[in-house]
């Protein structure tokens, strides 16, 4: 297990922890430019800070809605920059807000079709 570096600072072992996604997945992410590592030990170990979990809270959130590795960077700078309490919403964000509500949609539909199936399939159809 990967001890913390400091009380604001964890190695990629307690972020993998913490969300629950491989050490694989996070390289990815900081390969690809989406969750680069705050820092580096001298040793060249990745070094994350709790706004590096919170940004790969919402990776975790957007991968499965299907956003593109681009869209997901797109929408991770807008909301960097995003005010919550301004009145009316960025035409982009607006764009990326239906299509999560669009495929929520559809894997709601999906699943209720796979409970269908499952009661189906255990008789209670």
């Amino acid at each position: 297990m990967t001890a913390k570096t400091s009380s604001s600072t964890m190695h990629i072992g307690e972020l993998a922890d913490r969300t629950g996604l491989s050490l694989r997945t996070i390289r990815h992410y900081d390969d690809v430019g989406l969750l680069p590592a705050t820092a580096r030990t001298d040793g060249g170990f990745r070094v994350y800070s709790e706004n590096d979990f919170d940004r790969l809270v919402v990776i975790k959130q957007m991968k499965p809605l299907g956003f593109s590795l681009e869209e997901m960077a797109e929408i991770l700078s807008i909301l960097a920059t995003y005010d919550i309490s301004s009145n009316g919403m960025d035409g982009r964000m607006a764009e990326f807000l239906e299509k999560a509500v669009n495929q929520r949609t559809k894997m709601a539909r999906n699943l209720t079709q796979a409970d269908d199936f499952i009661q189906r399939l255990s008789g209670q159809s």
